[in-house]
């Protein structure tokens, strides 16, 4: 059995047995999941009407975002049960009797935890975003029309032609805006022709922006007129803010926009503060994965008990969780710098579980040395 699990042969047995093992883990996780939050929201799709097919979507589109929340707890356990299985079973024992010491687990466990981290990566700022905005848009739409319907949207700027359009607020689904401020331009550009203020206004593809109480000022003539009623010919629709969210936060967006969005705000002056931390968050825990497979191999280290392993690890993964929630808090008020801020609980935790595998593997490669210093002083 030893002479067949060669490190090549055995990198491959290893690497099959936990994938078994990941794939078992995630279809229970999401299976639990997706049960737990049919429960919570099964009320409210009855309720809205829905017919099965649109319930379905939503799931399928959530399960991407299901899968990159719990990717990291789902890693650990199927680390944790691979590790003690074998070590219980004595494999881990015959393999280092064998000459193979727990530094190869330990390397080859760490560049697959890194592989694992970029695909992570990859998969939430790419499925994962548009999963979650999908589901997000079917829950708004689709469940809380009652919600969309009294959706206001403030201080929005609109152009069209010769026309700039400011409104203090916007309701979309009512057609209505008001605080209404129009700037009518000349036809080469070379100035403002009429500025028109409004308490409110009505929109209509047929008849444009109905004014009322509206004022006309006219620069150029320095004289002011007010109409009850006044029609602009803007084309402008509100209806385009039908799927825009208020509560949308740039935090959200996948990591390319994210970036962008920063930049542009550094040029205004703005304090990004809070975008940094969370990019820095969306890296952090992907590679949390990393954490959570050292955490296995030292837990294993400790003890082989399965059921004990599993319950610690599950409790350092809690654990790990507080600590990013708490580093981005404190990322996002600048009590601490927001890369440190981000990384914060992949550090502590890391340098936690680096430490015992440290304690271990330090005496075994000085037991080894020592070894083989005592055999070439007999061989002479």
């Amino acid at each position: 059995m030893i002479r067949r699990l060669l490190p090549g042969h055995l990198a491959s047995y290893v690497l099959k047995q936990n994938i078994f093992l990941m794939c078992v883990t995630l279809g229970v996780g999401t299976g639990i999941y997706l049960l737990s939050d049919l429960f919570d929201r099964l009320d409210d799709f009855i309720e809205a009407g829905l017919g099965a097919g649109t319930i379905l979507r939503y799931f399928i589109v959530k399960m991407p975002m299901i899968f990159s929340q719990i990717l990291p707890a789902v890693f650990l356990i199927s680390m944790t049960v691979q590790l003690c299985v074998m070590a219980r079973s004595k494999e881990l024992l015959a393999l280092r009797t064998g000459g193979l010491s727990l530094a190869w687990f330990v390397r080859f466990f760490i560049i697959y935890a890194v592989f694992w981290s970029m695909g992570q990566l990859l998969f939430s700022q790419v499925v994962g975003v548009y999963g979650e905005q999908e589901a997000f848009r079917i829950w708004k739409e689709d469940v809380r029309k009652s919600q969309l319907d009294k959706r206001v949207l403030r201080n929005i700027w609109l152009k069209e032609g010769r026309f700039v359009v400011e409104a203090k607020e916007v309701m979309p689904f009512g057609n209505r805006a008001k605080g209404i401020t129009v700037y009518e331009f000349a036809a080469d550009n070379s100035g403002v022709e009429r500025v028109i203020t409004s308490d409110s206004a009505e929109v209509s593809d047929k008849y444009g922006w109905k004014l009322e109480n509206a004022i006309e000022l006219s620069p150029n003539h320095f004289a002011s007129k007010k109409h009850p009623i006044f029609t602009m010919p803007i084309k402008l629709n509100l209806a385009v803010f039908k799927v825009v969210d208020p509560s949308i936060d740039p935090a959200q967006l996948p990591l390319w926009q994210l970036d962008q969005v920063i930049a542009q705000l550094k040029r205004s002056g703005s304090d990004v503060d809070r975008l940094i931390t969370a990019w820095h968050s969306k890296w952090a825990y992907a590679f949390s994965l990393l954490t959570m497979a050292l955490v296995s191999l030292a837990l294993v280290t400790v003890s082989e008990n399965i059921y004990m392993n599993i319950g610690l690890g599950l409790a350092l993964t809690f654990v790990y969780y507080a600590l990013f929630m708490m580093g981005a808090s404190a990322g996002a008020s600048g009590l601490m710098p927001p890369v440190i801020a981000a990384w914060f609980g992949n550090i502590l935790i890391s340098s936690i579980a680096c430490l015992r595998l440290a304690w271990v593997l330090v005496p075994e490669s000085a037991g080894k040395y020592i070894m083989k210093f005592k055999d070439a002083r007999a061989a002479k």
